[in-house]
């Protein structure tokens, strides 16, 4: 297996080792393993999806005042049937869309928001 040298914050540093434990792994190397499959699995939530698909799209983010999320929800307003916007703690916000869309189009759409850089958490939860 290759080596790679990775430079990571702290913080990365203290979500890996969460990671580690809580998925009861013995060392960083199989929990950037662990995390690398996880992150793919999430990329791959709209990937694959043929014909029309329906479902909700749930993104956790920082900074209300951003307003990245909503013009990519202009940008796909013919796909979402509904939003709700909520404010959590420390400027926080979590959007949750029902969305009915061509496999397609969903997957450009989450590729558009994990390709922002500025949502903590996204998850397709088909219909």
């Amino acid at each position: 297996m290759p080596v790679v040298s990775v430079s990571l914050s702290e913080d990365s540093m203290v979500a890996l080792d969460a990671v580690m434990k809580t998925l009861g792994l013995s060392n960083r190397s199989e929990a950037v393993r662990a995390s690398i499959k996880i992150a793919d699995s999430a990329l791959r939530d709209g990937d694959g999806a043929e014909g029309h698909v329906e479902g909700v799209l749930v993104i956790t983010h920082r900074d209300h005042g951003d307003p990245w999320l909503s013009m990519l929800q202009h940008r796909f307003e013919g796909h979402i049937k509904t939003q709700l916007h909520s404010h959590l703690k420390d400027r926080s916000c979590l959007d949750v869309m029902i969305v009915s869309a061509d496999g397609a189009v969903l997957a450009e759409m989450i590729r558009a928001v994990h390709s922002s850089g500025k949502a903590d958490y996204v998850k397709f939860v088909k219909g």
